[in-house]
């Protein structure tokens, strides 16, 4: 305790002697004094600076991305920090190496903030810009109690030293020293007499970076109202009527005058030639992508469709040969080319398509914000040159629509430039995709080509060899056709037993006639679930396809088992309603019930088949009790006489019918047609 009661007194006898002798020195000496401390607190404060922007980035941002913490935006709270620590880095070693040339260090420093300030106000402008929503996102955190710790640990294990409690201790650094820079820059000025050769370049350097500070202010305040309107809002209909009122009306009625009057040529646009050729090329790069956007998806639907046939999924009957090789090449085509492909093509191609999409809406906003703008502004300057004064609203207004403009002129070449290219890279991915694509199909048409008998043969003996085939193929089918028509016996009938005749008259119950079909030769079946049926059958038609989505095989009922056959083989059998009670109706051999395979010549006379079809009657389903003089009763299994099966609209839901001599309207849903049973039998050919 002694010793430090007597070290206390010799502190202070210290710095009352440091006193005496700083008093003692001369005016000038003092100045010179002044002047050295103030370039030393420039370069020590500077050296502290990037200390904390390395703490910054390398420690703090580095120990947070090891957390990997999803609801931690990294780059919103550090933003362009890098770039700061990167240029920091180089002036601080200009200002070090100043300290070697004292007779020249304060010109050295001068023309060392002329060199940097470009590179200061770039980096400094957009780090200024964000600086607001870092701090939101600080203060967000605050109220998560497991990242507000997760942070605090951060701190305390990577800079304790400073005692800071969250990150807003070390954002701020940057924007404290860039509007630093021209407070000492001016204090080394007020210590520098006006006659030394560094003065005017002092002046220069303080002039430079006042410009620089101005400089990310306007940066800012264009930055904060571009924000207000890039934004795009989905506003219902309700929304935008509730956002109505007199003043906005007013406001949109003058803009939409103003937009007439220039169309019409009554008053003159304000020109802007630079801003117009960007707006140009950036509407150009925003159709350009919507249009590649509609092509891709065009591409790719057409692509789909020329797989659609997939003749891998049919039964070809043919074990061998160039028909199965051409199936394995479409199966492999279908099942792993096409998927690689369409894969590929979302991964390089449209999603970064998407996303340069999405880039766009925030430009396209504030393109047609700055035409409202525009149309307000010509509107306040023309009523300023009459009044030769505006409101406060009107000069607000004026800066907007100018804070805008100039943002634009600045943002959009450097923004139409990445578009662009980006555009570019996106269609060479394409055009590489569209080449491997065709590369790797020609590849396996190659393997599959050389197995085949005629692979190696030269293209004109291949052709000449298929006209060959063709030829002798069509010469073996007309004479099969000749002789067919000669040994085919013409059909003669066969009257159906009484029980085939109730199995049809079952399935027509059960089905409807429209369901009938008949098998026009001898089916056997070879597979599970195949039925084996004789010619002149009956079966209804249960499902036009199998369980593999083969349209060439049918299920169908055949009167007690049910299976599949061959489509080809069956043909419709149509039976003749009939509206009265047990009559029935001969009808001819109609062209769907001809034989197939009938290669008569039109002179030759075509024997007609007489076969009679099952007699229908149609009767009440249900009850209906009359409603109006238009209508007619019914009671439940009624006879009736459908005279129209509409009504006078021509609506289907109601039928005109006679019931006992009565006429009237019902509902068409409670008529039903059912079969008649009569002693005379169906016949069919055989």
């Amino acid at each position: 305790m002694a010793s430090a009661r007597r070290a206390e007194p010799d502190a202070e006898d210290a710095a009352e002697t440091e006193e005496a002798i700083y008093e003692e020195v001369m005016p000038c000496d003092r100045m010179e004094l002044s002047q050295r401390l103030a370039v030393e607190e420039l370069i020590t404060t500077e050296a502290s600076y990037v200390h904390n922007i390395q703490l910054c980035v390398s420690d703090i941002r580095a120990h947070l991305q090891k957390k990997q913490l999803p609801d931690l935006d990294l780059e919103g709270l550090f933003s362009n920090t890098d770039d700061i620590l990167h240029v920091s880095r180089r002036f601080l070693k200009g200002l070090e190496a100043t300290a070697t040339q004292w007779h020249e260090q304060l010109l050295c420093i001068s023309a060392l903030f002329q060199e940097f300030k470009e590179e200061m106000e770039t980096v400094y402008k957009i780090y200024c810009a964000s600086y607001e929503h870092a701090l939101l996102l600080v203060e967000s955190y605050r109220k998560d109690p497991r990242l507000q710790e997760e942070i605090l640990e951060t701190l305390n294990a990577t800079v304790p030293h400073t005692g800071a409690s969250d990150l807003s201790f070390f954002l701020v650094m940057p924007v404290q020293r860039v509007t630093k820079y021209p407070l000492l820059l001016a204090k080394i000025l007020e210590n520098t007499p006006t006659s030394a050769s560094a003065y005017p370049a002092l002046q220069a350097a303080v002039r430079a970076m006042a410009q620089v500070n101005a400089n990310i202010n306007e940066y800012k305040r264009r930055r904060e109202a571009a924000t207000k309107y890039n934004k795009a809002e989905h506003l219902t209909l309700r929304d935008r009527f509730a956002r109505l009122n007199t003043h906005s009306i007013a406001k949109k009625t003058t803009r939409l005058s103003r937009l007439f009057m220039h169309e019409a040529g009554i008053v003159a646009k304000t020109e802007d030639r630079e801003y117009d050729d960007l707006e140009e090329k950036f509407q150009c790069v925003v159709s350009s992508v919507a249009v590649l956007k509609e092509n891709v998806a065009s591409y790719l639907g057409h692509l789909e469709a020329f797989l659609v046939p997939t003749p891998h999924k049919h039964e070809l009957q043919i074990d061998e040969g160039p028909a199965q090789q051409y199936r394995h090449f479409a199966e492999y085509f279908h099942h792993t080319v096409f998927p690689e492909f369409k894969q590929r093509l979302d991964r390089l191609v449209c999603q970064p398509l998407c996303s340069l999409s999405d880039m766009l809406v925030g430009p396209q906003q504030l393109v047609k914000k700055r035409l409202d703008k525009l149309l307000d502004y010509e509107e306040i300057q023309e009523r300023k040159s009459e009044m030769g004064s505006v409101t406060y609203d009107e000069e607000a207004a004026t800066n907007t629509y100018l804070a805008i403009n100039a943002l634009l002129v600045a943002e959009l070449p450097r923004f139409n430039q990445v578009a662009v290219q980006l555009l570019g890279q996106i269609v060479c991915s394409l055009s590489a995709l569209q080449r491997d694509l065709a590369a790797q199909v020609l590849h396996q048409a190659e393997k599959e080509l050389e197995q085949m008998p005629h692979g190696r043969m030269p293209l004109p003996s291949f052709w000449k060899m298929v006209e060959d085939t063709l030829q002798q193929s069509g010469a073996q089918l007309r004479t099969f056709c000749q002789t067919f028509q000669t040994v085919t016996p013409s059909p003669v009938t066969q009257t159906l037993n009484p029980a085939e005749e109730q199995k049809v008259l079952s399935l027509v119950s059960k089905h409807g006639p429209d369901k009938l079909y008949q098998v026009t030769s001898n089916i056997s079946g070879s597979k599970d679930l195949d039925l084996t049926l004789q010619r002149g059958q009956i079966v209804a038609l249960l499902q036009s396809v199998d369980t593999k989505g083969n349209t060439s095989r049918w299920l169908v009922d055949a009167g007690g088992p049910r299976g599949f056959v061959p489509a080809g083989k069956l043909q419709p059998y149509c039976p003749v309603q009939s509206q009265q009670p047990g009559m029935q109706m001969p009808a001819l051999e109609s062209s769907t019930e001809r034989r197939r395979h009938s290669y008569a010549s039109p002179e030759a006379p075509r024997p007609q088949v007489v076969t009679f079809t099952p007699a229908f009657q149609v009767v009440a389903g249900f009850s209906f009790a009359a409603r109006s003089p238009q209508e007619v009763s019914l009671q439940a299994g009624q006879p009736v006489v459908v005279l129209e099966p509409h009504d006078k609209k021509g609506s289907k839901e109601w039928s005109l019918v006679d019931v006992n001599g009565q006429r009237g309207y019902v509902p068409s849903s409670y008529l039903v047609s059912v079969p008649v049973q009569e002693s005379m039998g169906w016949s069919l050919p055989v």
